[in-house]
Protein backbone atom coordinates (compact mmCIF):
# COMPACT_ATOMS: atom_id res chain seq x y z
CA UNK A 1 0.00 0.00 0.00
CA UNK A 2 1.41 3.41 -1.00
CA UNK A 3 0.87 6.03 1.68
CA UNK A 4 3.38 8.76 0.83
CA UNK A 5 4.58 10.44 -2.34
CA UNK A 6 7.53 12.79 -2.64
CA UNK A 7 7.70 14.08 -6.19
CA UNK A 8 7.61 11.06 -8.47
CA UNK A 9 8.73 8.74 -5.67
CA UNK A 10 6.26 6.44 -3.98
CA UNK A 11 7.06 5.46 -0.41
CA UNK A 12 5.50 2.54 1.41
CA UNK A 13 5.06 -1.20 1.45
CA UNK A 14 5.75 -2.69 -1.96
CA UNK A 15 7.77 0.31 -3.15
CA UNK A 16 11.50 0.47 -3.47
CA UNK A 17 13.36 2.01 -0.55
CA UNK A 18 13.55 5.83 -0.63
CA UNK A 19 17.22 6.69 -0.06
CA UNK A 20 17.77 10.10 1.44
CA UNK A 21 21.20 11.70 1.24
CA UNK A 22 21.58 13.78 4.39
CA UNK A 23 23.88 16.61 3.37
CA UNK A 24 22.84 18.45 6.51
CA UNK A 25 25.38 21.12 7.36
CA UNK A 26 28.26 19.41 5.57
CA UNK A 27 28.44 22.39 3.21
CA UNK A 28 30.15 24.34 6.05
CA UNK A 29 28.14 27.42 5.11
CA UNK A 30 29.23 27.40 1.46
CA UNK A 31 26.63 27.47 -1.31
CA UNK A 32 29.17 26.13 -3.77
CA UNK A 33 29.88 23.14 -1.55
CA UNK A 34 26.14 22.61 -1.00
CA UNK A 35 25.63 22.46 -4.77
CA UNK A 36 28.54 20.04 -5.05
CA UNK A 37 26.84 17.84 -2.44
CA UNK A 38 23.70 17.85 -4.59
CA UNK A 39 25.73 16.78 -7.61
CA UNK A 40 27.39 14.01 -5.58
CA UNK A 41 24.01 12.78 -4.32
CA UNK A 42 22.69 12.55 -7.86
CA UNK A 43 25.79 10.69 -9.02
CA UNK A 44 25.52 8.28 -6.09
CA UNK A 45 21.90 7.42 -6.93
CA UNK A 46 20.12 9.08 -4.00
CA UNK A 47 16.37 9.63 -4.33
CA UNK A 48 16.49 13.00 -2.56
CA UNK A 49 19.01 15.26 -0.87
CA UNK A 50 18.33 16.92 2.48
CA UNK A 51 19.79 19.96 4.20
CA UNK A 52 19.02 21.81 7.46
CA UNK A 53 17.28 25.17 7.73
CA UNK A 54 17.70 27.21 10.90
CA UNK A 55 18.60 30.51 12.46
CA UNK A 56 21.21 29.83 15.10
CA UNK A 57 19.84 32.33 17.62
CA UNK A 58 16.39 30.70 17.47
CA UNK A 59 17.87 27.29 18.09
CA UNK A 60 20.34 27.58 20.94
CA UNK A 61 21.24 29.81 23.90
CA UNK A 62 24.54 31.69 23.64
CA UNK A 63 26.55 29.64 26.14
CA UNK A 64 25.25 26.16 25.21
CA UNK A 65 28.24 23.82 24.96
CA UNK A 66 28.77 21.56 21.99
CA UNK A 67 27.95 17.87 22.22
CA UNK A 68 30.93 15.59 22.62
CA UNK A 69 30.85 14.47 18.98
CA UNK A 70 30.74 18.11 17.89
CA UNK A 71 33.75 19.00 20.05
CA UNK A 72 35.77 16.18 18.50
CA UNK A 73 35.42 17.74 15.06
CA UNK A 74 35.51 21.43 15.95
CA UNK A 75 38.35 23.88 15.99
CA UNK A 76 38.90 25.69 19.26
CA UNK A 77 36.45 25.96 22.15
CA UNK A 78 33.49 27.65 20.47
CA UNK A 79 29.93 27.33 21.71
CA UNK A 80 27.11 25.62 19.83
CA UNK A 81 25.84 29.06 18.82
CA UNK A 82 29.18 30.08 17.33
CA UNK A 83 29.50 26.76 15.53
CA UNK A 84 25.96 26.87 14.11
CA UNK A 85 26.24 30.47 12.91
CA UNK A 86 29.05 29.33 10.64
CA UNK A 87 26.85 26.56 9.24
CA UNK A 88 23.81 28.60 8.23
CA UNK A 89 22.75 29.04 4.64
CA UNK A 90 21.06 32.33 3.79
CA UNK A 91 17.60 32.46 2.29
CA UNK A 92 19.14 33.50 -0.99
CA UNK A 93 21.43 30.46 -0.79
CA UNK A 94 18.40 28.25 -0.16
CA UNK A 95 16.66 29.60 -3.24
CA UNK A 96 19.73 28.97 -5.37
CA UNK A 97 20.08 25.48 -3.90
CA UNK A 98 16.47 24.58 -4.65
CA UNK A 99 16.93 25.74 -8.23
CA UNK A 100 20.10 23.67 -8.53
CA UNK A 101 18.24 20.59 -7.29
CA UNK A 102 15.51 21.19 -9.87
CA UNK A 103 18.09 21.40 -12.64
CA UNK A 104 19.66 18.16 -11.39
CA UNK A 105 16.30 16.40 -11.17
CA UNK A 106 16.49 15.53 -7.47
CA UNK A 107 14.01 16.57 -4.77
CA UNK A 108 15.26 19.16 -2.28
CA UNK A 109 14.30 18.49 1.32
CA UNK A 110 15.35 20.20 4.50
CA UNK A 111 14.84 19.94 8.24
CA UNK A 112 13.29 23.09 9.75
CA UNK A 113 14.34 23.83 13.32
CA UNK A 114 11.70 26.50 13.99
CA UNK A 115 8.32 27.65 12.70
CA UNK A 116 9.72 30.50 10.58
CA UNK A 117 12.13 28.09 8.88
CA UNK A 118 9.22 25.73 8.16
CA UNK A 119 7.24 28.60 6.63
CA UNK A 120 10.20 29.57 4.48
CA UNK A 121 10.67 26.01 3.25
CA UNK A 122 6.96 25.88 2.41
CA UNK A 123 7.39 29.03 0.32
CA UNK A 124 10.20 27.29 -1.55
CA UNK A 125 7.82 24.50 -2.51
CA UNK A 126 9.36 21.63 -0.57
CA UNK A 127 7.36 18.46 -1.13
CA UNK A 128 7.89 17.05 2.36
CA UNK A 129 9.29 18.00 5.73
CA UNK A 130 11.91 16.07 7.65
CA UNK A 131 11.88 16.50 11.43
CA UNK A 132 15.05 15.64 13.32
CA UNK A 133 15.15 13.50 16.44
CA UNK A 134 15.93 16.51 18.62
CA UNK A 135 12.49 17.96 17.86
CA UNK A 136 10.42 14.81 18.36
CA UNK A 137 9.19 16.28 21.65
CA UNK A 138 8.82 19.81 20.23
CA UNK A 139 5.06 19.56 19.92
CA UNK A 140 4.48 23.17 18.78
CA UNK A 141 6.84 22.66 15.83
CA UNK A 142 5.29 19.29 14.98
CA UNK A 143 1.82 20.80 15.02
CA UNK A 144 2.89 23.80 12.94
CA UNK A 145 4.46 21.60 10.26
CA UNK A 146 1.58 19.11 10.29
CA UNK A 147 -0.93 21.86 9.54
CA UNK A 148 0.81 22.43 6.21
CA UNK A 149 -0.53 19.07 5.04
CA UNK A 150 2.65 17.89 3.38
CA UNK A 151 4.28 14.52 4.03
CA UNK A 152 6.40 14.37 7.17
CA UNK A 153 9.40 12.14 7.81
CA UNK A 154 10.09 12.12 11.54
CA UNK A 155 13.21 10.68 13.19
CA UNK A 156 12.74 9.07 16.60
CA UNK A 157 16.26 8.94 18.06
CA UNK A 158 16.63 9.29 21.85
CA UNK A 159 12.92 8.60 22.36
CA UNK A 160 10.68 6.23 24.25
CA UNK A 161 7.64 4.64 22.63
CA UNK A 162 5.47 6.97 24.71
CA UNK A 163 7.24 10.03 23.32
CA UNK A 164 6.74 8.76 19.78
CA UNK A 165 3.06 8.21 20.58
CA UNK A 166 2.71 11.80 21.79
CA UNK A 167 4.36 13.08 18.59
CA UNK A 168 2.14 10.96 16.33
CA UNK A 169 -0.96 12.04 18.25
CA UNK A 170 -0.02 15.70 17.88
CA UNK A 171 0.54 15.30 14.14
CA UNK A 172 -2.71 13.37 13.66
CA UNK A 173 -4.66 16.08 15.47
CA UNK A 174 -3.47 18.72 13.00
CA UNK A 175 -4.80 17.15 9.82
CA UNK A 176 -2.99 13.80 9.86
CA UNK A 177 -0.62 14.29 6.90
CA UNK A 178 1.25 11.35 5.42
CA UNK A 179 3.81 10.29 7.99
CA UNK A 180 6.92 8.09 7.95
CA UNK A 181 8.66 7.29 11.24
CA UNK A 182 12.41 6.70 11.17
CA UNK A 183 14.02 4.56 13.82
CA UNK A 184 17.29 6.19 14.80
CA UNK A 185 20.11 6.08 17.35
CA UNK A 186 21.38 9.60 17.95
CA UNK A 187 25.07 9.02 18.42
CA UNK A 188 27.76 10.05 15.94
CA UNK A 189 28.98 7.57 14.97
CA UNK A 190 26.59 5.00 16.44
CA UNK A 191 27.79 1.57 17.50
CA UNK A 192 26.04 -1.21 15.59
CA UNK A 193 25.39 -2.96 18.92
CA UNK A 194 23.20 -0.04 19.97
CA UNK A 195 21.14 0.13 16.79
CA UNK A 196 18.31 -2.25 17.74
CA UNK A 197 16.83 -2.56 14.25
CA UNK A 198 13.96 -4.68 15.57
CA UNK A 199 12.53 -1.44 16.97
CA UNK A 200 11.37 -0.70 13.42
CA UNK A 201 8.87 -3.53 13.71
CA UNK A 202 7.79 -2.20 17.11
CA UNK A 203 7.06 1.22 15.61
CA UNK A 204 5.16 -0.40 12.74
CA UNK A 205 2.98 -2.45 15.09
CA UNK A 206 2.38 0.41 17.49
CA UNK A 207 1.38 3.10 15.02
CA UNK A 208 0.55 1.38 11.72
CA UNK A 209 2.76 3.87 9.87
CA UNK A 210 5.43 3.31 7.27
CA UNK A 211 8.76 2.95 9.03
CA UNK A 212 12.32 3.59 7.91
CA UNK A 213 15.75 4.04 9.43
CA UNK A 214 18.11 6.98 9.85
CA UNK A 215 21.62 5.59 10.15
CA UNK A 216 24.63 6.97 12.00
CA UNK A 217 26.85 3.89 11.99
CA UNK A 218 29.99 3.70 9.93
CA UNK A 219 29.84 1.48 6.86
CA UNK A 220 26.95 0.08 4.84
CA UNK A 221 26.13 -3.11 6.71
CA UNK A 222 23.45 -1.75 9.06
CA UNK A 223 21.53 0.15 6.35
CA UNK A 224 21.50 -3.03 4.27
CA UNK A 225 20.07 -4.96 7.20
CA UNK A 226 17.43 -2.25 7.68
CA UNK A 227 16.47 -2.48 4.02
CA UNK A 228 16.17 -6.27 4.32
CA UNK A 229 13.90 -5.80 7.35
CA UNK A 230 11.58 -3.60 5.32
CA UNK A 231 12.71 -0.01 5.92
CA UNK A 232 10.82 2.13 3.39
CA UNK A 233 13.26 5.05 3.88
CA UNK A 234 17.00 4.96 4.54
CA UNK A 235 18.65 8.22 5.53
CA UNK A 236 22.43 8.50 5.70
CA UNK A 237 24.77 11.45 6.28
CA UNK A 238 27.21 12.08 3.47
CA UNK A 239 30.07 14.46 2.81
CA UNK A 240 32.46 15.32 0.05
CA UNK A 241 35.41 14.70 2.38
CA UNK A 242 35.37 13.15 5.85
CA UNK A 243 38.50 15.13 6.70
CA UNK A 244 36.77 18.52 6.47
CA UNK A 245 36.21 20.49 9.70
CA UNK A 246 32.67 20.47 11.00
CA UNK A 247 30.43 18.48 13.36
CA UNK A 248 29.10 15.80 11.00
CA UNK A 249 31.84 15.09 8.46
CA UNK A 250 33.61 12.40 10.48
CA UNK A 251 30.47 10.27 10.82
CA UNK A 252 29.35 10.73 7.22
CA UNK A 253 29.86 8.70 4.06
CA UNK A 254 31.93 9.98 1.18
CA UNK A 255 30.30 9.86 -2.28
CA UNK A 256 31.89 6.60 -3.46
CA UNK A 257 30.76 4.89 -0.24
CA UNK A 258 27.25 6.30 -0.55
CA UNK A 259 27.03 5.05 -4.12
CA UNK A 260 28.10 1.58 -3.01
CA UNK A 261 25.43 1.66 -0.29
CA UNK A 262 22.73 2.63 -2.80
CA UNK A 263 23.78 -0.11 -5.22
CA UNK A 264 23.86 -2.65 -2.39
CA UNK A 265 20.41 -1.66 -1.12
CA UNK A 266 19.01 -2.07 -4.61
CA UNK A 267 20.60 -5.52 -4.75
CA UNK A 268 19.07 -6.43 -1.39
CA UNK A 269 15.66 -5.26 -2.61
CA UNK A 270 15.96 -7.39 -5.72
CA UNK A 271 16.96 -10.37 -3.59
CA UNK A 272 13.93 -10.04 -1.31
CA UNK A 273 11.54 -11.11 -4.10
CA UNK A 274 7.80 -11.64 -3.65
CA UNK A 275 7.93 -14.37 -1.02
CA UNK A 276 6.24 -17.05 -3.13
CA UNK A 277 8.23 -20.29 -2.97
CA UNK A 278 8.70 -21.66 -6.46
CA UNK A 279 11.48 -22.80 -8.77
CA UNK A 280 13.09 -19.88 -10.56
CA UNK A 281 13.69 -19.97 -14.30
CA UNK A 282 17.42 -19.66 -13.66
CA UNK A 283 17.34 -22.98 -11.77
CA UNK A 284 16.05 -25.06 -14.69
CA UNK A 285 19.45 -26.19 -15.94
CA UNK A 286 20.69 -27.14 -12.49
CA UNK A 287 17.40 -28.87 -11.71
CA UNK A 288 17.87 -31.12 -14.72
CA UNK A 289 21.46 -31.91 -13.79
CA UNK A 290 21.05 -32.29 -10.02
CA UNK A 291 17.70 -34.01 -9.50
CA UNK A 292 17.20 -37.74 -9.92
CA UNK A 293 14.89 -39.88 -12.00
CA UNK A 294 13.58 -43.43 -11.68
CA UNK A 295 15.94 -45.90 -13.39
CA UNK A 296 15.78 -49.66 -13.94
CA UNK A 297 18.22 -51.22 -11.44
CA UNK A 298 18.12 -54.53 -13.35
CA UNK A 299 16.85 -55.78 -16.68
CA UNK A 300 13.04 -55.96 -16.52
CA UNK A 301 11.51 -58.42 -19.02
CA UNK A 302 8.23 -57.64 -20.72
CA UNK A 303 5.27 -58.78 -18.58
CA UNK A 304 7.16 -58.50 -15.28
CA UNK A 305 5.38 -56.86 -12.36
CA UNK A 306 7.56 -54.04 -11.08
CA UNK A 307 9.00 -54.44 -7.57
CA UNK A 308 10.76 -51.91 -5.35
CA UNK A 309 14.18 -53.52 -5.66
CA UNK A 310 14.01 -53.13 -9.45
CA UNK A 311 14.22 -49.34 -9.11
CA UNK A 312 17.01 -46.91 -8.26
CA UNK A 313 17.26 -43.12 -8.40
CA UNK A 314 19.93 -41.61 -10.64
CA UNK A 315 20.71 -38.34 -12.35
CA UNK A 316 19.69 -36.64 -14.65
CA UNK A 317 16.28 -35.35 -13.64
CA UNK A 318 14.76 -35.69 -17.11
CA UNK A 319 12.82 -38.89 -16.43
CA UNK A 320 10.08 -39.89 -14.00
CA UNK A 321 10.53 -38.15 -10.61
CA UNK A 322 11.10 -40.00 -7.36
CA UNK A 323 7.60 -39.32 -6.05
CA UNK A 324 6.12 -41.51 -8.81
CA UNK A 325 7.83 -44.63 -7.50
CA UNK A 326 4.87 -45.77 -5.39
CA UNK A 327 2.50 -45.51 -8.35
CA UNK A 328 4.72 -47.75 -10.52
CA UNK A 329 5.11 -50.64 -8.09
CA UNK A 330 3.02 -53.58 -9.24
CA UNK A 331 2.54 -52.38 -12.81
CA UNK A 332 3.50 -54.65 -15.70
CA UNK A 333 6.32 -53.87 -18.07
CA UNK A 334 4.89 -53.56 -21.61
CA UNK A 335 8.35 -53.82 -23.21
CA UNK A 336 11.73 -55.28 -22.33
CA UNK A 337 13.58 -52.68 -20.24
CA UNK A 338 17.40 -52.91 -20.10
CA UNK A 339 19.18 -52.18 -16.83
CA UNK A 340 20.11 -48.51 -16.50
CA UNK A 341 17.15 -47.24 -18.52
CA UNK A 342 15.45 -43.97 -17.56
CA UNK A 343 11.89 -45.13 -17.06
CA UNK A 344 8.89 -43.69 -18.90
CA UNK A 345 5.21 -44.26 -18.27
CA UNK A 346 4.68 -45.73 -21.73
CA UNK A 347 6.92 -48.68 -20.69
CA UNK A 348 4.20 -49.94 -18.30
CA UNK A 349 0.55 -50.90 -18.33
Amino acid sequence: MISTRIGTHEIGQGCRCFILAEAGVNHNGSLARACALVDAAVEAGADAVKFQTFTAEKLVLPNTPQAQYQRRASQGDESQLEMLKGLELSRKDHQALVEHCRKQGIPFLSTPFDEDSADFLESLGVEAFKIGSGDLTNVPLLEHVARKGRPMIVSTGMSTLGEVEAAVTAIEAQGDPALVLLHCVSNYPADARDVNLRAMATLKRAFGRDVGYSDHTMGIEVPLAAAALGACVIEKHFTLDRGLPGPDHQSSMEPHEFKRMVESIRLVEAAMGDGRKRPMAAEADVMTAARRSLVAAVAIPKGTALRTEMLVLRRPGTGLPADMRGGLIGRMASVDIPAGTLLQLKMFR
